[in-house]
């Protein structure tokens, strides 16, 4: 039986996973930032075979209740197994341009209040000598783009959190996947217009990144073919990149 704690409970690709997890009979701690969503998705895993769930209000980015929270966990749970962090927003890039308040905003959101989470969350499991940490951040941190690259430069620094971090928690039996997912069908992307045959349903997303985490990989790209996309425009030289509107 596993023991899982998903941050961002509420999100799309989270709470596919929370089914999928559920079908295994886990126990979980969802955490996330409206009640009434967690308690729904609550009520609708245990349906679905989840040994026993509890939920938990937050707001990610204060910091101070981190550590409340994940107590708060540990006494439902005893201990955990898996911990996957999906929290996040996608920001305007023009409206970022223009006000550097909003940009810091997005990310505190979005990098410094995971950073946060990977840290306490990075000790405990050193502590325990096992386990598995999921993060998912995208593959627009791969390169940064005029199209997005507030969003993408807030997802490359976790990566490159991640990066040490793994090595750091790899001598004690803890794994550390970077989930990049491509585009998805979520509420977050319903206003962009994206290429119909990019675009994933966050079950899809969800099957892999349960998998990956397993399997303890270490950087996920999902679906597989976005690690091609993006070895293809990380390869485009500088002198043509500045050209592009991508």
């Amino acid at each position: 039986m596993k023991n899982i704690l998903i941050i961002g409970a509420t999100s799309s690709i989270a709470s596919e996973c929370s089914r999928l997890w559920a079908s295994e009979n886990a126990s979980f701690f969802l955490v996330g930032r409206n009640i009434e969503k967690l308690d729904n998705i609550a009520k609708d895993i245990l349906v679905r075979g989840a040994l026993k769930v509890k939920v938990f209000e937050m707001d990610f980015t204060n910091t101070e209740n981190h550590q409340v929270m994940l107590t708060e966990c540990l006494k439902f749970m005893d201990e955990l197994d898996i911990a996957l962090i999906a929290h996040g927003t996608l920001p305007n890039q023009k409206s970022c341009e223009l006000n550097a308040e909003l940009l810091l905003s997005e990310f505190s959101i979005n990098t410094l209040s995971t950073i946060g989470l990977l840290t306490i969350l990075a000790n405990y499991f050193e502590n325990k000598g096992s386990g598995a940490i999921g993060v998912i951040t995208s593959v627009a941190g791969d390169r940064g783009r005029p199209s997005n690259y507030v969003y993408g430069s807030s997802k490359a620094a976790i990566s490159v959190f991640c990066d040490g971090m793994r090595v750091r928690l790899f001598n004690a039996g803890v794994s550390l996947t970077d989930i990049r997912p491509g585009f998805v069908e979520t509420p977050m992307t319903a206003n962009l217009i994206l290429p119909k045959l990019l675009v994933s349903k966050p079950s899809q997303i969800a099957k892999r990144i349960i998998t990956g985490i397993e399997k303890h990989k270490d950087i996920l790209y999902t679906p597989v073919y976005w690690r091609l996309i993006m070895f293809c425009i990380r390869s485009i030289p500088k002198s043509i990149f500045r050209y592009l509107k991508i």
